[in-house]
Order: structure tokens, then C-alpha cells, then sequence
């Protein structure tokens, strides 16, 4: 499945998910400006997940329409590439991976199959614009926009983090 969304910009508000011929295939509620929460809804407005920063840490968490957690997604170390790690539990851990200055990502399975990809296609100008192509067989479309939601949220964080400890 392919999908397009995008961040607002003040992170708060909801917007439209596109499908590949431009058709609303759901939303994206982004909840709050300060916690950075989202609510994926299918095109019927059923929700699908949600996604979250825990409490007091940097790892972000995605739980379906029950509130039941579907998986964990936190930052890895690296020096040359972005990475991140998503784990799905029993569907296994997916790595997430860009390299450093890229806006394109692979989402690989535990033997480095890539099954999903999605690109950061937004400008400079404009809050985080994605499309998503999705190809895994263990991970629903809705629940890897809460995870590339995630990833942003987490990039954002750390730009944050960073930016107030070179002005401080």
C-alpha cells in the first residue's frame, strides 16, 4: 500500500492521508503541539493506532484502537546513517534505516529484507511531508504511519535538544 502525510506545522491538528491517486485513505490527528501524540483513523474514520512518546524518555510507543501496545520504537546509534529500531514483539524487530544525509529510509526485517520505505518529500519550508510504500505482510500501513511519525518525532526532539544546548 502507499500512502502520503504530513506533519502541520505546529504539530497540532488534523490532516488528510493520501492514497497513491490522491484519494483520502484516512487521518492523521496529530493531538497536541507539547506531546507530541498522533491517532492513525482508516478512510472510515475507524481508529486504527495510536502513537506516543512514554513517559519521561525518548522511546515512542505504538498501540492499536484497544490501547494494547503493538510495538516500541527508539532511536540506535550510529554514526554515518540514521537508525532506528521498531519492536513489533512477536512480528519480530525491524530496523529503520536512512543514511545520514538522505530523507529516504528502508524498513528491514530481521533478515534485512527491506518490506517497507518511505520518504521524507517535504522542503525545508514546510513541516514533515511522507510517503509511505508498504509491502510487509506483518505490519498494517496504519500502524507504520504512527512509527514514521515516530521517527520524526524523534528527530525533531533531538534537533530541539540540540539547537537549546548550543544557545544555552
Amino acid at each position: 500500500m502507499e500512502l502520503y502525510f504530513n506533519d502541520q506545522f505546529f504539530s497540532t491538528g488534523q490532516t488528510d492521508i493520501m492514497d497513491k491517486e490522491g484519494m483520502p485513505a484516512g487521518m492523521l490527528d496529530l493531538e497536541s503541539m507539547w506531546t507530541s501524540s498522533v491517532s492513525v483513523f482508516a478512510q472510515n474514520a475507524s481508529l486504527r493506532c495510536t502513537g506516543q512518546f512514554r513517559f519521561m524518555g525518548n522511546t515512542w510507543e505504538v498501540s492499536d484502537a484497544a490501547g494494547e501496545e503493538r510495538g516500541t520504537l527508539r532511536a540506535r546509534f550510529s554514526l554515518f546513517s540514521k537508525r532506528y529500531e521498531y519492536d513489533a514483539g512477536y512480528r519480530g524487530i525491524y530496523m529503520i534505516e536512512s543514511p545520514a544525509f538522505s530523507q529516504d529510509y528502508a524498513i528491514l526485517d530481521r533478515n534485512e529484507r527491506t518490506v517497507a520505505t518511505f520518504q521524507k518529500i517535504s522542503s525545508w519550508l514546510q513541516p514533515g511531508a511522507f510517503r509511505l510504500q508498504n509491502n510487509a505482510s506483518e505490519l498494517d500501513s496504519y500502524e507504520l504511519v504512527a512509527v514514521i511519525m515516530g521517527v520524526h518525532s524523534i528527530q525533531k526532539r533531538t534537533n530541539n535538544n540540540h539547537n537549546h544546548t548550543i544557545h544555552t
